[in-house]
């Protein structure tokens, strides 16, 4: 298991909607046509979800739902749950019950499963990497339209943490709101401003790209400073300068092959974002009998 704890996935309305439209998506107006002309009606089976490769394994719950919503019939044993690490041939959910439902329900929970666990894997990878450093691995706001909320669990399982969830959740004043806004200043100001008229006190982090803009923000007192495509050597003259006061997040082109040089910088977090955007679907494969 992945050394931290894990807060079950909830199927609230949201993702239950997402899960419909996909079985909808791939059932389209006759059904799954193949397996109702071929199966009697009454044949039952029994299928196994194997790992075909290893991994971090997320989406059990939403597998299950799949597979519910199109048999409430249908019976299930987890032979791992998530955020557990598993190896090729590995054994990760059994169903039984009818066999035209199983094979009707096949493909949409296959799906949800390989993107969530793939995301999970990519996200130990980069996790492991920054191992005893101290620095967190966050995910972005670079999700799949409509499955931010599995794609951001999908993160968790794997060991990381989540930045946004949306807009509304923290302020972020990156580049653009800068150049809009006429100065780092000014749009800070302008944000503090909003909250003290709407009472409200959110975390404001603004991003910088150059040693300048980081001396800049530490003075405004932000809460945290993204550091935007920073080299490592950049990095460190920012830690340098802004010592604890600041948290400080590293951003833009991270990859496994350099995030552990950036970790040991001694910023606080690392936001890949490809974590969501660019994640390989673990291969899983369901076997009936």
């Amino acid at each position: 298991m992945i050394n931290m704890p894990m807060q079950p996935l909830i199927i609230d309305e949201k993702i239950e909607e997402s899960i419909r439209i996909s079985l909808k998506e791939d059932l389209g107006s006759l059904g799954d046509i193949t397996s109702d002309w071929l199966l009697p009606a009454a044949a039952t089976a029994q299928a196994r979800i194997i790992a075909k490769a290893p991994g971090v394994i997320a989406g059990i719950t939403i597998a299950e739902r799949v597979f519910q919503l199109v048999d409430n019939g249908l019976r299930f044993e987890n032979m791992v749950a998530d955020s557990t690490k598993v190896k090729a041939a590995d054994l990760i959910l059994k169903v039984a019950g009818s066999a035209g439902s199983i094979l009707t329900a096949e493909r949409t929970a296959l799906n949800f499963l390989q993107r969530m666990s793939g995301i999970a894997t990519l996200t130990n990878q980069f996790v492991e990497k920054v191992s005893g450093t101290g620095a967190k691995i966050l995910d972005t706001r670079k999700t799949t339209p409509g499955l931010r909320t599995l794609e951001k669990y999908a993160v968790r399982a794997g060991g990381g943490h989540n930045h946004r969830m949306g807009l509304s959740d923290m302020i972020l004043i990156k580049e653009n709101h800068i150049a809009a806004a006429g100065g780092l200043s000014k749009a800070v100001g302008r944000i503090r401003g909003q909250m003290q008229k709407r009472n409200l006190k959110l975390a404001v982090e603004v991003e910088a790209r150059t040693i300048e803009e980081v001396r800049e923000a530490v003075a405004l007192r932000v809460d945290r400073i993204m550091l935007d495509n920073m080299l490592p050597t950049q990095i460190r003259e920012a830690v340098k300068i802004v010592g604890r006061t600041v948290e400080l997040e590293a951003s833009g082109g991270v990859t496994l092959e350099i995030v552990r040089e950036i970790a040991e910088t001694g910023v606080d977090y690392i936001s890949v974002g490809a974590l969501t955007h660019s994640a390989k679907a673990l291969d899983l494969s369901l076997l009936l009998k």
